[in-house]
């Protein structure tokens, strides 16, 4: 396809009872600062100081003091991509676990919404006669992706992967943390990803929103997998990794806040 230029940004508006601390991940991973095309501007209403820091898992991290009332969050911004679909290797061996880099190792250990623990006979009686490697995380997407089904009146901020099982419905968080979680209990790391997936190459659907997806490490590096669309995709620009949706919230508030707007941008800049 070659390469294309990515409209993206976000308006979203929160409203606080009282000035409240808040921690927001709305700038790109660092890796992709080079493909930045106009500047990543974050702007905020009222104008308030922020301060940005860097987390353990290297996401861009930005604090400040919501006043009373609604603050508003923007920015439009064009990013450059390959325009390829996600890369596939289906070669890519699964590591030993004893051969695996120290930094790796926390993304096989339980997190908030991948309880590993209560998954592991449930994992290795599905996916445990099939070769290690690329084609069980295949296998383990393919089985997410049919038995979830997807709607956003299913969303819950607090289900996890097991209840992800369980209730078999769920938002691309879901699809996610179960993959991630089965894909731990197979002894593959696996990352949760949330950044922008527009609708580029593929028929529009649903409204825009942020997108989560998940990375696995095998042959020696992260490679993209995505159980909700189980289908290469174009245009994914992460903004955060981590163990799973706490590391990489958009949002977190530290007192009571209600969301009264949420609008992303993700479009294909199409030129004359």
């Amino acid at each position: 396809m070659g390469q294309i230029h990515i409209r993206v940004g976000y308006d979203i508006v929160y409203s606080c009872v009282n000035p409240t601390p808040m921690l927001v991940m709305l700038n790109l991973r660092p890796e992709r600062a080079k493909d930045l095309v106009t500047p990543q501007i974050m702007s905020l209403e009222p104008a308030i100081p922020t301060r940005r820091y860097v987390d353990s898992f290297g996401n861009i991290c930005t604090r400040l003091l919501a006043p009373e009332g609604d603050v508003r969050f923007s920015a439009d911004f064009i990013v450059a991509d390959s325009g390829e679909p996600d890369p596939q290797s289906p070669d890519a061996i699964q590591h030993p676990v004893d051969d695996l880099p120290d930094d790796v190792i926390v993304f096989l250990l339980a997190s908030r919404y991948c309880e590993t623990d209560s998954l592991l006979d449930e994992a290795w009686r599905r996916f445990g006669a099939i070769a290690p490697g690329w084609g069980r995380v295949a296998a383990i997407c393919d089985f997410v992706n049919s038995h979830i089904t997807f709607g956003y009146h299913h969303a819950r901020s607090t289900r996890t992967a097991r209840e992800g099982l369980e209730e078999g419905v769920g938002v691309c968080r879901d699809f996610a943390h179960l993959a991630v979680a089965l894909c731990r209990c197979m002894n593959i790391p696996a990352r949760y990803v949330t950044g922008y997936l527009g609708d580029i190459g593929v028929p529009a659907a649903l409204p825009m929103d942020f997108s989560a997806w998940f990375e696995v490490y095998l042959g020696g590096r992260w490679h993209v997998f995505d159980a909700r669309h189980n289908h290469p995709r174009i245009g994914r620009i992460p903004l955060a990794v981590g163990r799973d949706a706490a590391d990489t919230a958009i949002s977190t508030h530290f007192g009571p806040a209600t969301l009264k707007q949420f609008d992303v941008i993700t479009d294909e800049v199409v030129t004359a």
